[in-house]
């Protein structure tokens, strides 16, 4: 195939329209194709690759084992770059205590639940459980993902699990919501997000058009 093209992995978990849409948004004039796809042939074949996913890891990982694409996600995690989007950022992690089940293993860690029953906002408001809207993000490590994006710029989140990386070197964006946590994952030609850049405006628009330009 010689166009040059980025995949979009539909195992039907995924905010597909909104992540496709704002990586077709900053593609524009680069050369990509953006495909939203189901056919582990065109993860296979394309440059780049985009995991999203939403709902519940068990089922995540259920879905894309069955879809037959797992098997070319990890081909491409081995060898191109791939961006993984909210539950797609706890698949790439060894075990969510979710259900619990396994997840990818491309970075070691574990995904565990917030635990804030007795916590307090500085508000005196209690935690919710999901954490739903916008957050602050703090660079953890310096990443080419990050350029142009202001340290502790806000991205949008909706989650109720979050990451926790074995090294913490693979932790390079983080945020506060109790404790501190890990909001960003990367190692080698892998970076994903816990937050949602298709819903976090300007500065998830840049993390995407870096992304395209990224050469780990």
């Amino acid at each position: 195939m010689s166009r040059r093209t980025v995949a979009v992995v539909d195992y039907g978990m995924g905010n597909l329209f909104s992540v496709s849409q704002a990586v077709r948004h900053v593609a524009q004039a680069t050369g990509f194709e953006v495909v939203v796809t189901a056919r582990p042939e065109e993860v296979r074949a394309a440059e780049r690759v985009v995991l999203p996913g939403q709902g519940a890891m068990p089922d995540c990982m259920r879905e894309l084992r069955e879809s037959g694409l797992q098997e070319s996600v990890l081909e491409a995690a081995a060898a191109k770059p791939l961006f993984g989007v909210c539950v797609g950022m706890q698949m790439v992690l060894d075990r969510s205590h979710e259900g619990p089940t396994d997840g990818l293993g491309l970075i070691p860690g574990e995904v565990l639940r917030f635990d804030l029953e007795s916590q307090l906002q500085p508000d005196g408001s209690r935690y919710k459980v999901p954490q739903m809207g916008w957050n602050q993000v703090w660079q953890a490590q310096p990443h080419s993902l990050w350029d142009g994006v202001a340290d502790g710029s806000y991205f949008y989140f909706v989650h109720s699990y979050y990451a926790r990386p074995s090294d913490a070197r693979h932790s390079v964006g983080e945020a506060d919501y109790g404790p501190r946590f890990t909001a960003a994952v990367a190692r080698d030609n892998i970076f994903a997000t816990q937050f949602h850049p298709e819903k976090s405006a300007d500065q998830g628009l840049a993390l995407y058009r870096n992304f395209l330009h990224w050469m780990p």
